[in-house]
């Protein structure tokens, strides 16, 4: 291996030299060290010709909020079906419990995490290996994807807010995933020490994961009398009913039998094909976390569809952070130009910044608008319903350029009747596996 030579004083002299020679450079530090570079780059011509107006818009009322945690794609998730249960509910305003989601979704991480491991360390698998060292340092986090979510609402339905609300540890779960990691990393090293004894740790494990998200997040409602009064004043009683019974009364568009379409850009993994992720799930003996590979295009065509023609709400994983003016609520590809600032050229395409580890999916939002231009299928930019609060953006909602699109949306969950043939047999084909720690195995949070 070639030897790491250190950076010389001669060296750091003639970078010296070069940055005070350039007025360009002075002038740029002197912005940046006293507004930010966000305030500096930012471009003001692409910023105030972002338009906010939208041909198909799907009013889902007042944002939600979700806090500091990592739930996004179970706020997202539960956005597309809060629209869903509001009209067969006659509701102006409704919220699902947030809480009550990620409760169940963590003890059942906690069962997948230990049996999953549990059969690793059985088979030898070395505790120093890159498998088992990228499963311990991913473990216990709050991120997800669609099929996890509903993984966890064909289990565990659903409830409305108020019956089961947030939590101090729901709001801010940074305390809690550290014990629950604690408590799993812990029953790790017991089955390597141990390896007659695993059954036991994985049960006396699960036990304590159970307590621990009890005491942090309330004991969730097994069954609750549900009763509420309309948008018209009209009062209705439905009586006692399950959360799994509510969710299938009252979310009734078929939400369960959506697969999600992502564009992996690399040249490697084909169009067309079904991939998965090895060792990625919550669920043990749910759906597996796959996805039909497609064309970006593809992916706007449906989400334009369900939005024009269905007027429903879409689920989408994206890399939120480039080009982002969160304040104001807009993305957009030149929306800031740091390569003119620090006088880089920024050249990487969508591939190669999944392969050099620059962009990948990290956070869920939904889909409530599209402007179409005249020619009815060409898409121009997106409103986009995201879980932050209502104090940014338009009280909460983004608008997205659709360059912006191109580059940075990864995913989508859209109905499995709006693929073509061949997509759809290619859903019934063996997925490629992907190992654990490839890029579209990120976790939207």
């Amino acid at each position: 291996m070639e030897q790491i030579t250190p950076l010389s004083g001669e060296a750091l002299d003639n970078l010296r030299h070069e940055f005070d020679a350039s007025a360009q450079n002075r002038l740029a530090m002197n912005a940046v060290t006293a507004a930010g570079i966000q305030d500096v780059a930012r471009n003001y011509d692409r910023a105030r010709r972002l338009q906010r107006r939208f041909s198909t818009t799907v009013d889902n009322g007042t944002v939600t909020h979700q806090d500091r945690s990592g739930r996004c794609w179970l706020f997202s998730s539960l956005n597309v079906a809060r629209f869903i249960a509001k009209k067969n509910l006659g509701l102006k305003e409704f919220e699902f419990s947030q809480n009550y989601a990620m409760y169940y979704d963590k003890l059942e991480r906690v069962n997948y995490f230990l049996k999953d491991v549990a059969a690793l360390v059985r088979a030898g698998e070395p505790s120093d290996s890159r498998l088992m060292q990228h499963l311990l340092n991913d473990v216990m986090g709050d991120g997800g994807q669609w099929t996890m979510a509903m993984n966890v609402y064909k289990k565990y339905g659903a409830v409305p807010k108020d019956l089961f609300p947030e939590t101090a540890s729901s709001k801010n779960t940074g305390e809690m995933n550290t014990q629950l990691r604690a408590l799993l990393h812990t029953a790790v090293a017991h089955m390597y020490a141990n390896k007659a004894q695993i059954d036991e740790i994985i049960a006396q494990t699960t036990a304590a994961g159970h307590r621990m998200l009890t005491i942090h997040l309330g004991e969730p409602p097994e069954s609750f009398d549900w009763e509420w009064t309309d948008e018209d004043g009209n009062f209705h009683r439905d009586g006692e009913i399950t959360p799994v019974d509510f969710w299938k009364k009252y979310v009734d568009a078929g939400l369960e039998d959506y697969v999600c379409l992502v564009d992996d850009p690399r040249v490697e993994h084909p169009k067309g094909r079904k991939i998965g992720i090895e060792h990625l799930g919550n669920v043990a003996g749910g759906d597996p976390t796959e996805y039909l590979n497609v064309p970006n295009e593809f992916m706007k065509d449906c989400v334009r569809r369900i939005l024009t023609e269905q007027g429903i709400p879409v689920w989408f994983g994206a890399d939120c952070h480039p080009m982002m003016d969160r304040e104001s609520g807009a993305w957009a590809t030149d929306l800031f130009e740091y390569g003119r600032v620090y006088n880089v050229d920024f050249d990487m395409n969508k591939q190669d910044r999944v392969r050099f580890a620059d962009s990948a999916m990290n956070h869920a939002m939904a889909f409530v608008g599209v402007d179409v231009a005249d020619d009815g299928t060409t898409t121009r930019r997106w409103r986009v319903e995201n879980s932050w609060g209502d104090k940014i953006a338009d009280k909460g909602y983004f608008t997205m350029s659709d360059d912006w699109f191109t580059e940075y949306v990864y995913e989508v969950a859209v109905p499995r009747t709006m693929l073509p043939a061949e997509y759809q047999a290619a859903l019934d084909e063996p997925a490629i596996m992907l190992p654990a720690w490839d890029p579209m195995g990120a976790l939207a949070d």
